[in-house]
């Protein structure tokens, strides 16, 4: 029979909530500065990194399946299935997050090219999943504290708003890879 979690003590949390902070930090000024190309990678002749974003919109994908299965998990009261699942979440968003960034910093970027009812679509989706990302990215973690600190309050109250962004950010990313990848046309 699995064991429940240790639980971070107060002032491990505390110090934890800094990192949280501090890592926030550094991703929006990577997710800055790959877009400015000042800061752009050259691949050595024949490496392309073009299988990327196939690959990290996979991962999305699989962040919202583990998800739905966290929340499924904890309403039947199993939380170490819900812990397994979340810990899996943040496992597959983290490196989401990398192939992400290393696919920008060393890419062009890819335009979307669709027009009709189906461009104001495709910037509805980009624009509120990017805003969601990064407003989510602090609160995911701070929720992810408070579960495991065992403040169980704190931590519904956050996944009360978190787990939507963060859903909906796992899915729509999926769904502007396919616009702007398969459905965008050559």
């Amino acid at each position: 029979m699995p064991s429940l979690p240790v639980f971070l003590s107060p002032a491990a949390e505390q110090k934890l909530r800094k990192v949280v902070w501090a890592v926030t930090i550094l991703v929006l000024i990577l997710v800055g500065m790959m877009r400015n190309p000042r800061f752009h990678i050259e691949l050595p002749a024949g490496v392309s990194l073009d299988f990327l974003p196939a690959f990290y919109s996979a991962l999305n994908c699989l962040v919202a399946v583990c998800l739905v299965l966290a929340v499924i998990a904890v309403k039947k009261g199993n939380i170490v299935s819900h812990l397994r699942f979340i810990n899996a979440a943040l496992v597959l968003s983290g490196l989401f997050l990398l192939s992400y960034v290393a696919y920008h910093f060393t890419s062009t970027e890819t335009k979307f090219t669709g027009t009709g009812w189906v461009r104001p679509v495709y910037f509805f989706l980009l624009i509120t999943h990017i805003v969601l990302a990064a407003v989510s990215l602090p609160f995911i973690l701070l929720a992810y504290l408070a579960g495991w600190a065992d403040r169980r309050e704190v931590h519904r109250r956050l996944v009360k708003f978190v787990f939507p962004m963060w859903l909906y950010v796992a899915v729509t990313g999926p769904v502007v890879y396919l616009m702007l990848y398969v459905l965008n046309g050559p």
